[in-house]
């Protein structure tokens, strides 16, 4: 037993490749999204922070950096397979918890596992770093979509990827950070050229 396993396994998120089984011009994997989560989420956090809010950073960077290390379990699942069924989220949900679990018993020193079980559990949730972590994630879809419709990928998958993630985020309990995604960094998400008709697609979302 020793922390080396946990580090070793750093590799393997970046051999996880999301949206797998779909041509896409750019791959991406999920060592880089945690990454890009956290730096998403911080942004935001600064937003509701200078609002007024009161913001764990240390919570929230520890819930984006480690919110998809189960992945090197079952691998990065399609959004629309894990959500074909609330029973199947929840058997994928336990499933995870409980390799994550053994996981923990067997590679992390003893001393350590009490934070590493809080550390590693589900970060989504109704805290405002839950939130933010969720606000987070769907942006990186957003972002991931986008830069393939932009390309004229036509796969509906994206077009779908695109569209459930943005309307994900206009729902999300953070008044601010949603403001200024919607009035700023949208704007300038449909202003940009695309093979795609990205604005109309947009604009119907926005509408709704």
């Amino acid at each position: 037993m020793g922390i080396h396993k946990f580090f070793m396994s750093m590799n393997d998120l970046e051999r996880i490749i999301r949206c797998p089984g779909r041509f896409k011009f750019e791959e991406h994997n999920v060592a880089a999204h945690s990454w890009k989560v956290s730096q998403y989420a911080m942004f935001f956090a600064t937003i509701e922070e200078s609002d007024g809010a009161t913001v764990n950073w240390k919570s929230l960077y520890e819930k984006t950096i480690n919110h998809d290390f189960a992945e090197i379990f079952i691998g990065d699942i399609k959004t629309p397979v894990k959500h074909a069924s609330p029973e199947l989220k929840l058997m994928l949900s336990h499933v995870e918890e409980k390799m994550m679990e053994k996981f923990i018993l067997d590679e992390i020193p003893t001393e350590f596992q009490p934070i590493f079980f809080d550390r590693m559990k589900e970060g989504k949730d109704e805290t405002i770093e839950g939130r933010l972590l969720e606000l987070a994630d769907k942006l990186d879809q957003v972002y991931e979509a986008f830069a393939e419709l932009q390309r004229g990928n036509t796969d509906v998958e994206f077009l779908k990827m695109y569209e459930n993630a943005l309307k994900k985020i206009l729902h999300i309990p953070l008044e601010k950070s949603v403001s200024y995604f919607k009035e700023v960094m949208l704007q300038d998400i449909i202003a940009e050229e695309s093979v795609i008709d990205i604005k109309s697609i947009t604009l119907k979302i926005l509408e709704n």
